[in-house]
């Protein structure tokens, strides 16, 4: 079995249409095991219960932004470690920089494609091979 089918992925995002092109891509990718939240307030709880290895969140989000969860996350003993992709359809360079005093692994901008989502992926986790 190949760590992409082994890989969870905790989808956040407070859009259906975002939702369903980042689990589109996923599927594209080969990654399967993907659970979905609809905001960072739900995506904390669900990680509490079940953490993921892997956050793929929206920035943009009521009750609690991208950088907010990221902020719990690392907080949070059993989830500090895990890799996180913040997702953001805006270029403003503070947001990374304060998601990368919080441990942010990666980003990508939206629109953006499979095979950069791809890229983006394994730029955190390794080759998915």
């Amino acid at each position: 079995m190949t760590f992409k089918n082994m890989l969870d992925v905790l989808v956040v995002d407070d859009t259906s249409t975002s939702r369903a092109l980042i689990c589109g891509a996923l599927d594209q990718c080969g990654i399967a095991n993907y659970r979905i939240a609809r905001d960072g307030e739900e995506a904390f709880k669900a990680m509490v219960v079940k953490p993921a290895p892997l956050v793929i969140s929206d920035m943009q989000m009521p009750k609690m932004t991208g950088i907010g969860l990221l902020k719990a996350l690392r907080e949070y003993a059993p989830t500090s470690k895990v890799g996180f992709i913040l997702v953001t359809g805006l270029a403003d360079k503070n947001i990374i920089l304060e998601g990368k005093k919080f441990g942010l692994n990666n980003f990508l901008l939206k629109p953006f494609t499979t095979p950069a989502m791809l890229a983006c992926i394994e730029a955190v986790t390794g080759k998915l091979k």
